[in-house]
């Protein structure tokens, strides 16, 4: 089965982009497994010890390593990434660059009417650099931005949007295409 990791760009425990994460791992897990890395987790990225990286940051290039596909599902701030995914892609850029032409999925969710448009577009240009270049699924009809989170999840922490659940399982087909190109 299909391997793919997930990288959540909100720590916060009630995230709607962690809710996207484990709803997407529920919904689609017949197509592949979805596990989510704890990006938390990573100390701040410092050049003195990439070479010798603590375990942690190890085995987080493992994962990423050993996946078929990224996903990452992440908040805007201030109209960018957050740090905390910031810090995890700079782990990924530095020497074995793990991330480097592997498929990845990106989607995010926000409360206010505009998604998470700038995040992914700033996204976007991160994860074309050189230490990353990875293959990132293109934006054309697969741009997934969820917006005004709070009337399309229920309290279960759901998405029970249906022409959001509809248009998710689309992008998730042309994902799993993308991944075993």
């Amino acid at each position: 089965m299909m391997n793919i990791v997930a990288l959540v760009g909100s720590l916060r425990k009630d995230s709607y982009n962690r809710k996207l994460a484990e709803w997407m791992r529920e919904r689609y897990k017949d197509k592949f497994q979805l596990d989510i890395a704890d990006i938390g987790a990573l100390p701040h990225y410092n050049q003195d010890d990439e070479l010798n990286p603590p375990e942690v940051v190890a085995a987080f290039k493992r994962q990423v390593a050993n996946a078929d596909g990224v996903l990452i599902v992440t908040p805007e701030y201030n109209w960018s990434v957050p740090g905390v995914l910031k810090n995890a892609l700079d782990w990924l850029s530095r020497v074995d660059k793990v991330l480097v032409n592997k498929p990845v999925m990106i989607a995010g969710v926000s409360t206010g009417m505009m998604g998470t448009i700038r995040a992914q577009l700033h996204l976007r240009q991160i994860l074309q650099s050189p230490g990353l270049a990875a293959k990132v699924l293109p934006p054309a009809g697969n741009e997934v931005l969820v917006n005004v989170a709070s009337q399309k999840f229920d309290e279960a922490g759901n998405l029970v949007d249906a022409a959001t659940v509809e248009f998710l399982d689309q992008v998730i087909g042309r994902f799993i295409e993308w991944v075993g190109r």
